[in-house]
């Protein structure tokens, strides 16, 4: 078992935590786009493959992999690289290689396409699949998540989207985030789930220590952060130049867009209009009285939103 020194000086144990969580679902391994990813399964039908956001891992959508098990679907959650039960590789953290996970997963689960389903950084992964990989990707639902191409926008000309948003500019620094991520047991990660959580819905103690558990796993820290060093990184150079240029195209598969009222860290006004970039029937959907974690917070509310459009053989555009 191996350990970090905290800045204090205390020792704690960075691998006594297991990311496969007992529940329902069984645990595996699959190997996609040169690594290994760890993924929670339940159910059989149709494939929906849930990707969760920061600082979270799979055990995000514990709800909504029972809710589409019992709705006829195989719900299948999976850990980012770099996160959970997942492979920690020195590199491969931007969204254009990341996306590439979830479409080669997606073939090694042996399905001909799935629903992707992200929150926050794994809608952004997911919006980047549908484009990249369309034929893989049969419908997108997305969560706390506003189109790449409009995320990039409100963060060089929102002021108040740029304020929500100031972690990032934080992660930017060179090792001091991911010192502060583990301090006193990983506290900053419970202190964002808090914060981030709007009044009346907020995560119960067990949860909050989950979270800060999964953080202080092996380089979780780290790798977990390289996407959104990368995304502000990269602003200004060719490679985010090109990516911007590339989320062009069009998404045209049936969209979901769900999206918490009071969102205090993706504004709704950012996500608002992600729908310009949907050449397919566009949902978009306005949660009352929700942050940052709809997922969580109103469990059966999403569970509901997500199901029914899943059934609707024909989503319009309402």
């Amino acid at each position: 078992m191996s350990s970090d020194r905290t800045p204090g000086g205390a020792h704690r144990s960075t691998d006594s935590f297991d990311p496969r969580i007992e529940g329902p679902w069984s645990h595996r391994d699959v190997s996609a786009n040169g690594g290994r990813f760890h993924i929670a399964e339940l159910g059989e039908g149709p494939l929906v493959l849930l990707v969760h956001g920061w600082p979270q891992f799979w055990w995000t959508w514990r709800h909504q992999l029972t809710a589409l098990a019992d709705a006829g679907f195989r719900a299948v959650a999976v850990d980012l690289r770099g996160v959970g039960g997942s492979d920690r590789t020195p590199r491969g953290y931007e969204p254009s290689n990341m996306a590439l996970d979830l479409t080669g997963i997606i073939r090694s689960l042996g399905a001909p396409n799935a629903v992707l389903v992200g929150h926050d950084l794994g809608g952004f992964l997911a919006w980047t699949a549908a484009v990249m990989r369309p034929a893989l990707v049969r419908r997108l639902a997305v969560a706390s998540s506003a189109h790449p191409r409009r995320y990039r926008r409100a963060l060089m000309t929102d002021r108040k989207q740029i304020a929500a948003a100031d972690h990032l500019l934080g992660l930017q620094r060179p090792w001091v985030p991911e010192r502060q991520l583990v301090a006193d047991d990983a506290a900053l990660v419970g202190e964002y789930l808090t914060d981030w959580t709007a009044p009346g819905h907020q995560p119960d103690e067990k949860a909050l220590l989950t979270y800060r558990h999964a953080m202080q796993l092996s380089n979780t820290r780290h790798c977990s952060i390289e996407p959104y060093r990368w995304l502000m990184r990269s602003m200004g150079r060719p490679d985010g130049l090109q990516y911007a240029r590339r989320m062009r195209r069009p998404v045209r598969v049936p969209t979901l867009h769900l999206h918490g009222a009071a969102d205090p860290v993706l504004l709704a006004r950012t996500a608002a209009g992600s729908g310009e970039y949907v050449e397919a029937p566009y949902r978009w959907r306005l949660l009352d009285g929700i942050g940052h974690y709809p997922q969580e917070e109103d469990p059966e509310g999403f569970s509901r939103e997500l199901v029914n459009w899943l059934r609707d053989p024909e989503p319009d555009r309402r």
